[in-house]
């Protein structure tokens, strides 16, 4: 993957329709995604040299997103809001350029918001995978 601009990283939330239409949430002016898998340790007494084994494909997925910056409109503000109140697993995709997309069920594990008396006003989010996410090259 070639050098990318952090702006071009989209963020983007489902209108919960069968055939879902992804809005774009936000002018993220910092975002973080981050891909997790927890390891589950087999290592016993005959393990060779006492050296740790991972027990391959048996480990907890997970991908947690942050980002922070101006929402691009009040219905992606609303859409949100409403998924942090309802706690509802809402399908957002992450779109990467020139790496691929991940997409799935993300709950709004955090909200924030913030402004200065002579500026905008801004939010920071926190999104928490909720079920199986899968990743496009593009």
């Amino acid at each position: 993957m070639a050098a990318q601009a952090g702006k071009d990283m989209l963020l983007k939330i489902s209108d919960g329709a069968a055939t879902p239409t992804f809005h774009t949430v936000a002018g993220l002016r910092a975002r973080t995604i981050s891909l997790n898998a927890k390891t589950i340790d087999a290592t016993d007494s005959d393990s060779t040299g006492r050296w740790r084994e991972l027990l391959a494909g048996a480990g907890v997925k997970s991908v947690a997103v942050s980002g922070s910056g101006i929402f691009r409109d009040a219905a992606s503000d609303a859409q949100v809001r409403t998924s942090f109140f309802d706690q509802s697993a809402r399908v957002w995709r992450l779109v990467i350029p020139d790496f691929g997309q991940l997409e799935g069920p993300f709950v709004v594990a955090a909200l924030e918001y913030a402004g200065e008396h002579d500026g905008e006003a801004a939010f920071a989010l926190s999104l928490a995978s909720a079920g199986a996410v899968t990743f496009t090259a593009i």
